[in-house]
């Protein structure tokens, strides 16, 4: 069953049950076992044994023995900035910077776009984006009756939008050692891969009007089918969340709240966040380099940057901070222990999502899932449709896998390959589709980890996060898969963005009309 046909259907149906039963956990526990059942020919014995292993790989690394340092420190930085978030509560800095915030940023339009900029100023990473922009944002738009889901949306289609598009990221030095590489294989020496990656910026569609769309989305108020819902529940009662759902990651309950709060409680620790985390990405990149023969630039620095450590050590740096602005307060110890146990309370619902999601992209993995998507692309096919037919490709694997780094790993070499057999004028063309579709498929994913965070950091239920971006990710890569039919039949990256430019207007100005600041029935979804 590996690398054919059937090796999309435990992600299918796992994907068609969180869409159908809006549970996301038993989902993807049928798309897991189903899975495993797979690979192991329905022996039951050696499929629970299977899951046995991925999960205990999620802990400990199957190579060293050690703990798995990435998985563990992800879980580990969610804990500590659910501890921090609590205790920025508990001394009254969410209440403060709202009310500070209400002062300046006065219209719920406000409160939505200076949540977009903190999106595209935040490009280090797109899991610190996620959660970085949530936290700071979160008293802004509950302040102004903006449904979590509108936040969540959001900060998702900022992150990874901006992060593809920067050089200087996690995601921007991964993609460079990539196309370094599909490069040299092909002996490609008229561009480096510095240059090519900001040679294809502008072929990258769905990333620019994915942002573009999140700006005008918030300025007209466009809210398409259940965002609508979401938001004339906030506007109406001032409920940002649905009340009709479970807990929600990142929500704390039940914690005191001082009566002395400042601005300060909640803006050191955070900037503290950001410093610690951006410091230590510097620090893990330098000494990842050193002693190689690799020059230490801002690139290769962030190329070999340890993403989670940083998290993990600015997430320290953050909590110390925090505490340091609770412990004045003189709350007592009841306080103090309530405050750890709800801060991480909180953070549970998402690293639950996390475990589930991670097992079962290892199953995906296992049976071979993408390679089989990737093998669909052949060198028989009319050259003009090629970056529209690899956005697809790419888009429907990081759907399916909830990965775009495994995306891009496997299909830019395979775009790479086409491109060089073909016409090696199209090589930049055809690599910039593949990470457009694949951010395009991991903004659709609900088991992509990106998704999960957005989700968590906007403090909004998850299913509900992917079912309000879902329409708005479709209809840009709808003109995204125009965009790039223009540019593979005419070979012109600008004429490729000014279709597109042209289509994403005309877009606008029919969803204004139909849909903004329209309001609806109240219905149980």
């Amino acid at each position: 069953m590996e690398n054919s046909v059937l090796s999309i259907i435990p992600p299918l149906v796992a994907l068609l049950m969180v869409v159908v039963t809006r549970k996301v956990l038993p989902s993807l526990g049928v798309g897991i076992i189903l899975g495993a059942l797979m690979i192991n020919n329905w022996s039951v014995p050696n499929s629970l044994e299977e899951i046995y292993t991925i999960v205990k790989g999620i802990f400990i690394d199957s190579e060293s023995g050690g703990l798995n340092t990435w998985n563990m420190y992800i879980i580990f930085f969610l804990l500590l900035l659910g501890m921090m978030t609590a205790f920025i509560s508990i001394s009254g800095g969410s209440r403060a910077f709202g009310e500070w915030a209400m002062k300046r940023v006065k219209t719920r339009v406000g409160a939505q776009i200076v949540t977009a900029v903190f999106g595209i100023i935040i490009f280090i990473d797109d899991y610190f984006n996620s959660l970085a922009v949530g936290n700071v944002s979160r008293p802004i738009t509950d302040r102004h009756n903006v449904s979590r889901a509108k936040l969540a949306y959001i900060i998702d289609s900022t992150a990874a939008p901006m992060c593809i598009i920067s050089p200087i990221s996690s995601w921007g030095a991964y993609i460079i050692a990539l196309i370094g590489g599909v490069l040299a294989t092909h002996s490609i020496t008229g561009v480096g891969a510095l240059e090519a990656f900001i040679r294809m910026i502008p072929m990258n569609l769905y990333a620019l009007f994915a942002l573009a769309m999140v700006f005008f989305v918030s300025y007209f108020d466009i809210n398409l089918k259940a965002m609508r819902v979401h938001e004339d529940r906030a506007q109406k009662t001032g409920e940002v969340l649905d009340p009709n759902q479970g807990a929600v990651p990142g929500q704390t309950s039940g914690l005191p709240e001082s009566e002395k709060g400042k601005v300060a409680d909640l803006a050191w620790p955070i900037i503290m966040l950001i410093a610690g985390t951006v410091t230590f990405m510097i620090i893990t990149g330098i000494q990842a380099v050193s002693g190689t023969d690799t020059a230490v630039t801002a690139l290769s620095v962030f190329e070999n940057t340890d993403v989670a450590a940083s998290l993990l050590y600015g997430g320290i740096i953050g909590l110390v901070t925090s505490l340091l602005f609770f412990f004045p307060k003189r709350m007592g110890g009841a306080v103090l222990g309530k405050g750890i146990w709800e801060g991480i309370k909180s953070m549970l619902p998402a690293v639950y999502i996390l475990f589930f999601a991670w097992t079962l992209i290892e199953i995906i993995g296992s049976l071979g899932t993408g390679k089989y998507l990737a093998g669909l692309v052949n060198d028989h096919i009319v050259i003009g449709f090629l970056p529209a037919i690899l956005f697809l490709l790419a888009g429907v694997m990081a759907f399916a896998t909830g990965t775009s780094w495994g995306t891009f790993g496997i299909m830019l070499p395979i775009a790479g390959e086409i491109a060089a057999a073909t016409d090696p004028t199209y090589m930049l063309p055809v690599l910039a589709a593949v990470l457009a579709g694949a951010v395009f498929g991991d903004h659709c994913s609900p088991i992509s980890d990106t998704t999960i965070l957005s989700s968590t950091g906007a403090g909004s239920h998850h299913i509900d996060h992917v079912m309000t971006q879902l329409p708005y990710a479709l209809l840009v890569a709808g003109i995204s898969l125009l965009g790039y039919l223009v540019l593979g039949f005419t070979g012109s990256s600008i004429l490729g963005l000014v279709a597109t430019a042209i289509l994403f207007g005309l877009l606008i100005f029919m969803l204004k009309g139909k849909y903004a600041n329209r309001p609806v029935e109240m219905a149980n979804h």
